[in-house]
């Protein structure tokens, strides 16, 4: 497993302002084959260690989603927290091998099985519930629910499986996407591995995802755009700051649970950095670093003489989404380095 840490991004370097050597700069990148013991390489467990077994043999990491059990997860943390405005994908590949709502007295409906992004501080507090009148702020991450049913008054509504991104907000988490699970129905496979991709692209602030099996698609799914119509407000965002595989809970849902068994393989988690398509240059006599830039950063030009102390030569700016300069007004005459350094506020 590789995990290639972004949180501060370097420019380039530059001789007397006419020479540009650029350092390659590379998205943050969680890799893992299980190939080796995955707790030896950043992964931890909350909650019942019991429900995730590393399978040595087979390289992939044996998982129970118990719904009697408290909230559970086998999670990897991020270099730096992602909102709304970060792109992001997700990929790895899911074996079912048995899944089943109503296993709890008078809990016939279905509770999701959980992989994607959540904040740590939240998900891990013991008023954090994912299911019916939950409250789980901060998600951003692909469910699946079994099939399942409710009874209301002794009329049987039936719910069907479905494959679904997911996005919860934490501005209020009673804010979330999608409002209508229906157009997401699609039931995944038991005993044969099914490929997830799930790629949610912060420019149209859409989500995709894409399920494959033996090479064949399981069914064109919607996207999903993060707007009013799906439950985001413009003021909704998230802050989620490790990737996980949840095992959610039933405590204080009088409706939904779920028993499965499986195993997850291949998993490759991509952040693109805050600093992208960098170029150097004079401009008018002035230096100046250009790049694009991503909202929620914070944005410095930093100039050395010697790689060991570093002064800033902007102010630190605020991301704009698109192309942002940064300039030294007073750069030397002899030779200077710079780097542009990328910051959460």
């Amino acid at each position: 497993m590789k995990d290639q840490t972004m949180k501060n991004i370097s420019l380039a370097l530059a001789l007397a302002g006419i020479v540009l050597v650029p350092q390659i700069i590379r998205s943050a990148t969680i890799t893992e084959n299980f190939s080796t013991d995955p707790l030896q390489d950043g992964w931890q467990i909350f909650g019942d260690t019991n429900l995730f077994q590393w399978d040595a043999t087979n390289h992939q990491l044996d998982v129970t989603w118990d719904s009697t059990q408290t909230n559970s997860y086998f999670y990897h943390p991020l270099p730096f927290y992602l909102t709304r405005y970060d792109d992001f994908s997700i990929e790895f590949d899911l074996r079912l091998s048995d899944i089943a709502s109503g296993v709890e007295p008078g809990k016939t409906g279905p509770l999701e099985l959980g992989f994607g992004f959540h904040q740590t501080s939240g998900a891990t507090s013991t008023n954090f519930m994912r299911g019916a009148f939950g409250n789980a702020p901060n998600v951003a991450e692909f469910d699946y629910y079994a099939a399942g049913y409710y009874n209301f008054g002794g009329v049987i509504y039936p719910s069907a499986p479905t494959t679904t991104p997911a996005f919860i907000s934490g501005t209020d988490s009673y804010d979330y996407a999608p409002t209508d699970l229906s157009v997401y129905d699609n039931e995944l496979p038991t005993n044969q591995s099914v490929h997830v991709q799930i790629a949610y692209t912060a420019s149209n602030q859409r989500a995709v995802v894409v399920l494959i099996t033996n090479g064949v698609s399981l069914g064109e799914l919607p996207g999903l755009v993060l707007n009013s119509t799906n439950g985001f407000t413009d003021s909704d965002d998230f802050q989620v700051d490790a990737f996980s595989i949840s095992s959610y809970s039933s405590f204080g849902d009088d409706y939904d649970s779920i028993l499965a068994h499986g195993s997850v393989a291949n998993i490759v988690v991509v952040l693109p950095p805050p600093v992208q398509y960098l170029t150097g240059a004079f401009s008018n006599g002035v230096w100046q670093a250009q790049f694009a830039s991503r909202i929620n950063w914070l944005y410095t030009l930093e100039r050395t003489a010697d790689f060991v102390s570093w002064s800033d030569v902007s102010a630190a700016t605020a991301g704009n989404g698109t192309n942002l300069v940064l300039q030294d007004a007073a750069a030397p005459a002899d030779k200077a380095y710079f780097r542009v350094m990328a910051r959460r506020p």
